[in-house]
């Protein structure tokens, strides 16, 4: 199990009584990973104290400074052993008692289990904005998604192995394994409203996911912006030459000033947005060529024997480590 943990000190107390029960019945090995993502209230101290008490059982992997969701569970991908891995918001809107749905999948020979929130309890606007989220990534990617936020999902260890050899220095991790399976599926899952504390996903970090998955996965935005263009500049030829006739056969005047404005608005709006599409590709570029860690690991709390025999069979190169400025070590 992964578990990325951002200030959620209030739901905490309620999240290990119930997983850990869940994954007592399934009658398997386990280890629960849990990720403290730069977290600013008690969440860190709860983690230590849960891992000092479930030793062999819960380990908690303390990043240097917030890093994002999805680099937290890349973060605990490099810690893990196992051959099933599934994730899990701390928040507890995707209920731990749903989890036995996605192992006996993964038993079937499923190696991405994807789940689709079966009568969602957020808000109006978190369902609209996730909505078109969901439609604008599957238009653009081609990927034939239904749900990219639901993070109750399972990862066979092939993929999981795969996903953490990429360098992506920004990354989505639905898409990403998407792109790696062979075998995928999606399933519904329980939903439920949240119970304390508050989503970490404002407006503004909903649209920097958009473009995350839109510049991340796909061409599309820059393939569009061209066509865009192009009819742009065939369509001002075409007034041009409208305007060129009409001046020879009426002669000079006053009308069409204002229509001209608005043209020369509507074409300075379309570069303007084509100049910030390309921007984002070029942004990626730049964060990418840089080669900083996509993470920093300060220390692992709890056992570490499982983790440390996984990292010994793997291969270095798959997995460089490096030194932070702290001196702690960095997996990238």
């Amino acid at each position: 199990m992964v578990v990325p943990v951002f200030n959620e000190e209030a739901n905490l107390p309620a999240l290990l009584p119930r997983l850990l029960p869940v994954l007592e019945q399934l009658r398997r090995p386990y280890e629960v990973v849990l990720v403290d993502d730069g977290s600013r209230d008690r969440t860190l101290t709860l983690l230590k104290t849960a891992a000092a008490e479930q030793p062999g059982v819960v380990r908690v992997v303390e990043l240097v400074r917030n890093a994002g969701q999805h680099m937290a569970i890349m973060a605990a991908f490099t810690e893990v052993d196992g051959e099933y891995v599934i994730t899990l918001d701390a928040d507890l809107q995707n209920p731990p008692e749903e989890i036995p749905k996605l192992v006996h999948k993964m038993d079937e020979g499923y190696d991405v289990i994807a789940t689709v929130r079966a009568q969602r309890r957020d808000s109006l606007f978190r369902r609209a904005a996730s909505r078109l989220v969901n439609r604008t990534t599957a238009l653009l990617t081609g990927m034939k998604l239904n749900d990219y936020g639901c993070m109750l999902r399972g990862y066979h260890r092939d993929v999981v192995d795969v996903m953490t050899a990429s360098d992506e220095i920004s990354t989505f991790i639905p898409a990403l394994a998407q792109q790696y399976a062979r075998r995928p599926i999606e399933i519904e899952v329980a939903h439920a409203e949240r119970a304390a504390g508050e989503s970490k996903y404002s407006l503004y970090k909903l649209v920097r996911l958009n473009f995350d998955l839109m510049t991340g996965f796909s061409l599309v935005p820059l393939q569009l912006f061209t066509l865009l263009g192009l009819a742009t500049a065939i369509f001002g030829f075409l007034f041009g030459v409208y305007l060129l006739i009409r001046r020879l056969l009426q002669g000079p005047e006053v009308e069409g000033v204002f229509t001209l404005f608005a043209l020369s608005f509507v074409v300075m709006g379309v570069v303007m947005a084509g100049i910030g599409i390309v921007g984002e590709y070029v942004g990626r570029i730049y964060q990418q060529v840089r080669g900083r860690p996509r993470f920093l690991i300060r220390t692992v709390h709890g056992s570490q024997a499982a983790g440390a025999a996984r990292a010994a069979s793997l291969d270095s190169d798959a997995f460089p480590v490096s030194t932070d400025p702290f001196g702690q070590e960095v997996h990238r």
